[in-house]
């Protein structure tokens, strides 16, 4: 039985474990050492794990397939969460003290559908390594990361870019915000673009995304397996054609090229011909895209409708208001005369 509306949590964090027991425990540790008061923890499990400290009376288990990707594992755990508000926090990842509280306050004080929150390195949590991403308007998922001389916290708050959405491993989202655009992540994109597949569909809904620069999770270590080509052309020419909606196609089509041509050359010499192969196969399921086009039209439509209806709601008293006509005269009234 689920619970009342009442009973509802403000905050779900979702804690997404495809494989390795090591990394998730480091961070339910760190989760549960800055536990947040009202909050419930999920941890969506692609691996088997035998709960070895016995924690099942703080933190609810689902399991996934054996060997379920990322994006698998956080859709089951979103599923499963009962939040208005979702974190996701990857397994590798840490939370740090007072993590959820700036944008937790975010979400009460602004119509966000999503925070990003700054993440930090695992052995200086003043230096900032991520926030955020952008969609290149060729098709290019851009991670948002500072320059050498802005990357402590704040000077990142003062020269911060606004990110179009938070990473996949770490994120603060409104449930019917991914309700919404999703339902969910898609897996379509693949765990490296599915974040800023749903940053697209998120623009959509025309609630803004902000970055909390008093937020700070520490990023996992980097992976040092690198991305088959073929995935990545294959991923990054779905990501493109999902987003085609409400942009000028012409202008997207040649910087799309562009993209192309850059994705290329970064991939030479030996992953070269493997992406353009992942791309052709991409370019020919696109009859698959027709749905997320009209999903994401519909989306953009009732956004407008909404502004429309809010803007016909309000009346502005701090607007130039008319003047007063003048008084018209009747066709049968006499002229006036100039007084002798």
């Amino acid at each position: 039985m689920s619970r009342s509306v009442s009973c509802r949590p403000r905050l779900s964090i979702v804690i997404p474990a495809a494989t390795g027991t090591s990394a998730l425990e480091d961070t339910l540790v760190s989760v549960l050492e800055n536990r947040p008061d009202g909050c419930e923890i999920v941890v969506a499990l692609g691996c088997e794990y035998g709960d070895p400290w016995n924690i099942r009376e703080e933190v609810r288990f689902v399991q996934a397939p054996i060997g379920s990707s990322l994006v698998a594992c956080t859709n089951l755990g979103i599923a499963a969460s009962e939040g208005e508000v979702i974190h996701i926090l990857a397994a590798g990842w840490r939370a740090t003290e007072g993590w959820t509280a700036g944008p937790l306050a975010r979400f009460e004080t602004s119509n966000a559908a999503a925070v990003v929150p700054l993440s930090v390195a695992v052995d200086d949590q003043e230096r900032v390594v991520g926030a955020g991403i952008r969609y290149g308007r060729g098709g290019r998922r851009i991670a948002i990361a500072p320059r050498r001389s802005a990357n402590s916290v704040a000077k990142m708050a003062a020269a911060a870019v606004a990110p179009h959405g938070p990473v996949l491993e770490a994120g603060f989202w409104r449930a019917d915000i991914l309700q919404q655009a999703g339902p969910g992540f898609s897996t379509a994109c693949g765990d490296s673009c599915a974040d800023v597949d749903m940053a697209v569909a998120v623009a959509q809904t025309g609630c803004p995304v902000v970055l909390e620069t008093s937020s700070r999770v520490v990023a996992a270590p980097l992976s040092k397996q690198h991305k088959q080509p073929f995935k990545s052309g294959l991923h990054a020419e779905r990501l493109f054609w999902r987003s085609v909606a409400g942009r000028p196609l012409v202008a997207g089509l040649v910087l799309h090229l562009i993209e192309i041509v850059r994705h290329a050359v970064a991939r030479a010499p030996f992953g070269t011909a493997p992406m353009l192969v992942g791309r052709a196969v991409a370019l020919m399921q696109f009859g698959s895209y027709l749905p997320r086009y009209r999903q994401l039209r519909t989306m953009a439509r009732a956004a407008a409708e909404r502004e429309e209806s809010a803007g016909m709601r309000t009346i502005r008293i701090d607007g130039p208001h008319a003047e007063a006509s003048r008084p018209k005269q009747g066709p049968s009234a006499a002229p006036l005369r100039r007084s002798a």
